[in-house]
């Protein structure tokens, strides 16, 4: 029987995916699987735990994603992060920044799945719920199409049944994060092959998706799922709204809609002494290429960072787009 439990998801994306990103992104659709920015395992066991672990109830179902490379490490995290509840541990083998690569975690581990085999088996002893892992297809000259089946079998046989693939990848010497992100070539037909390699496995593919359509079309193609990034946060509402039909499910909420129900959550937030810009500054592109939207960009980025910027200037902001849907 097909898993459908990721059918679509939102990547972990660094400084993007935090708690308030994920809450609003879970009054866009219900069924999605929200992920959490990486959180290393040393940043668990000696840092602020309820900052980087808290969320919301109304988040689930939400993975919580981690970096590192030492096994014992990840174990004691993961047992940590077992009373927060989240719903699934996901492994980062994907991140080709130059702090992961330092640290010996993030995509520089697809040339060290041994390691990898190592580090889950440790998470899931220590898990109550499923241990995941996130890849590249290869890094630097590594030849994907021999190096991807083999990382595959090392992490299944580790007891892994589910790994999401980014389709490129990833340069770990002259390129920068964010042309990772775009410069290698997408291969697709590589993810694909390897879900009809390892049919056992829940594969997902993230990279280069931006469209609700694109997505329906691979999972057409035979993939357990699809992974959405840069455009759920850049534009939410296209790559969101009616995601839940991909269940079967008829949930699609008005933008403006979407808005009004931030405010309690907002006011909430206010009251116990944050500021309006950690949150809004998530919402910028929820009217993007709609009339408006400039207008609420507008209003938010100037505003939200003064002091005492509360709802009100939410309010003020949709009014602005409420007003130019009329006028159009």
């Amino acid at each position: 029987m097909q898993d459908l439990s990721h059918r679509l998801s939102v990547a972990p994306m660094m400084d993007w995916t935090d708690r308030h990103c994920r809450y609003f992104h879970r009054l866009m659709t219900r069924r999605a699987m929200l992920y959490t920015e990486m959180v290393t395992a040393p940043a668990i066991l000696h840092g602020p735990k309820a900052r980087l672990l808290d969320f919301s109830a109304e988040e689930h179902p939400v993975a919580l994603q981690l970096g590192g490379s030492v096994p014992g490490e990840l174990a004691q995290a993961v047992r940590i992060a077992r009373d927060w509840g989240y719903d699934e541990v996901n492994l980062n083998c994907g991140c080709p920044s130059d702090r992961v690569q330092s640290g010996c975690f993030g995509a520089v581990l697809m040339e060290r799945p041994a390691l990898v085999a190592d580090c889950v088996k440790a998470m899931q002893d220590q898990a109550d719920v499923p241990v995941t892992v996130k890849c590249r297809i290869g890094v630097d000259d590594q030849d994907p199409a021999q190096v991807l089946p083999d990382f595959l079998q090392q992490v299944a046989a580790a007891g892994v049944r589910h790994v999401v693939i980014h389709a490129r990848k990833a340069w770990l010497q002259g390129l920068s994060p964010k042309e990772n992100r775009e410069i290698p070539p997408l291969d697709y037909d590589l993810v694909l092959q390897m879900k009809r390699d390892f049919p056992d496995l829940v594969i997902c593919l993230n990279g280069g998706v931006a469209t609700l359509d694109q997505a329906r079309a691979l999972l057409t193609r035979g993939l357990d799922g699809v992974m959405i990034g840069r455009a759920a946060y850049h534009d939410p509402g296209h790559a969101l709204i009616g995601a839940d039909g991909l269940w079967g499910m008829d949930h699609t909420p008005v933008r403006s809609q979407v808005v009004r129900d931030m405010l309690p959550y907002i006011q909430a937030h206010l009251a116990a002494g944050g500021r309006l810009h950690q949150i809004t500054r998530h919402m910028l592109g929820l009217f993007h290429g709609l009339p408006g939207a400039r207008g609420w960009r507008q209003v938010l980025s100037q505003g939200a960072s003064a002091e005492g910027a509360g709802i009100a200037l939410v309010e003020q902001a949709l009014a602005r787009v409420e007003a130019s849907a009329q006028a159009a």
